[in-house]
């Protein structure tokens, strides 16, 4: 596995992307030369059948989708490193750089691809980790491919376009769930003291999440997860990534030849129970103060954080509402062009965490959140997505999702899942409470 390049972050970050076509640098001692090589194949109905049923590698929205198998290559940002994602983008553009890569194909996410999930706080002791997939099968906008790397040495004519097994799916299987570290009163007096914080302007606003904990069985298939959410969420980010599952309904950031995106979301309600409900809900969010103040904060943060790599900038004015199967949001959608060679894992570290998932300001918020929270937030919350040779991706937040470690005594794998909500001035503590029982929801069921 490579070694750390910190050294080389402040000459680097400045460097241009790599482009697909360059004439690939000289591999240094601590980087390998990845062999790459993408083709078109006929289209394939289930992408996720060629990911690992115990350990599935996969990102999917709108039918397009990402499966890896096997691992060419981990990079992997050490426990409390200070800007994990900052650190990981310095050491994939040297990768990048020295791989040789032979696309024909060329649409977003062929070639050399790497998918990442970062931990939500650099002093998390989860490690976020880049993996580069032996065997990756795309799809999109009616397109499909498979690419190969290898390390060192070059890929078969004979294997280019073979795809990895097809395995089918094990039994189906059910979570057993229950209380985690933070109590539903627990959780209430952790809104009060926020509250009390806001009064004193302290903060502005801060994000508290709660979790749940279970096991699953031994040996069970996850993509069945994977698939549960794909067909209740398919407006929304679905990822498996490093035992990381879920479905988000916010990207984090998105850079594609030359612009960047992203989208916005602050502010929840529960859907209604028939249409008149559910659209008295829309109206009630679209008109709260309260959720309206706490979806400012986050525009803002997002907007402050991608200037500097900006040469132009655009966020609508005020926030529409966006209709998911258990909630609604309050979201804005973020445009701007690139001009400083950024590519999307330095947006990342830029961006995160925004006010969204950790408060404002953030760093009074993030210490209030490691003060109140009784757990190590992992990956929740962090950026989940994909890179590839030229620094162009999709990120998104993980929200939605649960989070698998390793086999206990008995072989079952424990299982811990997160739901968080926003407390500004105005918040309930009942009402924040119910609030990430609904966020708690696609995934819980998804379990189920």
């Amino acid at each position: 596995m490579p070694r750390p390049l910190r050294a080389l972050a402040h000459r680097l970050r400045a460097q241009a992307r790599t482009r697909l076509g360059d004439v690939p640098a000289p591999p240094s001692p601590t980087i390998p030369r990845l062999r790459v090589v993408t083709r078109e194949i006929a289209a394939v109905d289930d992408v996720l059948a060629y990911s690992a049923a115990t350990d599935p590698l996969f990102w999917s929205r709108r039918g397009d989708a990402l499966a890896g198998f096997g691992v060419a290559l981990r990079l992997e940002a050490a426990p409390g490193a200070p800007t994990p994602a900052a650190e990981l983008a310095v050491r994939w553009r040297s990768v990048a750089a020295a791989a040789d890569i032979d696309d024909a194909v060329g649409v977003p996410g062929t070639g050399l691809v790497a998918l990442g999930s970062f931990a939500f706080d650099p002093s998390s002791a989860h490690a976020s980790v880049l993996t580069v997939p032996a065997t990756l099968v795309g799809r999109r906008g009616g397109r499909t491919w498979v690419t190969h790397v290898r390390v060192d040495e070059p890929v078969p004519d004979a294997d280019a376009a073979a795809l990895p097994p097809a395995t089918p799916f094990g039994p189906h299987w059910s979570a057993t769930l229950g209380p985690g570290r933070m109590s539903a009163q627990g959780y209430q007096d952790a809104v009060r003291t926020a509250l009390e914080a806001i009064a004193r302007h302290d903060v502005e606003k801060v994000v508290l999440a709660r979790d749940v904990v279970g096991t699953v069985p031994s040996g069970a298939d996850l993509r069945r997860l994977v698939r549960a959410l794909l067909s209740g969420y398919p407006d929304c980010w679905v990822f498996a990534v490093d035992g990381l599952i879920g479905a988000s309904p916010e990207t984090l950031v998105t850079a594609s030849r030359g612009t960047v995106t992203a989208r916005v979301l602050a502010g929840t309600i529960a859907r209604g129970a028939d249409a008149d409900a559910d659209t008295a809900a829309s109206l009630f969010l679209s008109d709260s103060g309260k959720d309206q103040d706490e979806h400012r904060f986050a525009v803002r943060s997002v907007l402050d954080a991608l200037r500097p790599h900006t040469s132009a900038l655009a966020a609508a004015e005020e926030p529409f509402t966006l209709r998911l199967p258990n909630v609604w949001h309050l979201a804005t959608d973020v445009e701007g062009e690139l001009d400083d060679g950024s590519s999307s894992l330095d947006l990342v570290a830029a961006l995160h965490p925004t006010a969204a998932v950790a408060g404002t300001p953030t760093p009074t918020a993030m210490a209030m959140i490691r003060r109140l929270e009784p757990f190590d937030r992992g990956r929740y919350a962090g950026a989940v997505g994909w890179i590839d040779a030229s620094g162009d991706g999709e990120w998104a937040i993980a929200l939605r999702c649960a989070q698998f470690d390793l086999p206990d005594a008995n072989g079952a794998l424990p299982i811990t899942a997160y739901a968080g909500a926003g407390i500004v001035a105005g918040s309930d503590p009942e009402t924040e409470l119910l609030e990430t029982r609904v966020k708690f929801r696609p995934i819980v069921e998804a379990l189920a």
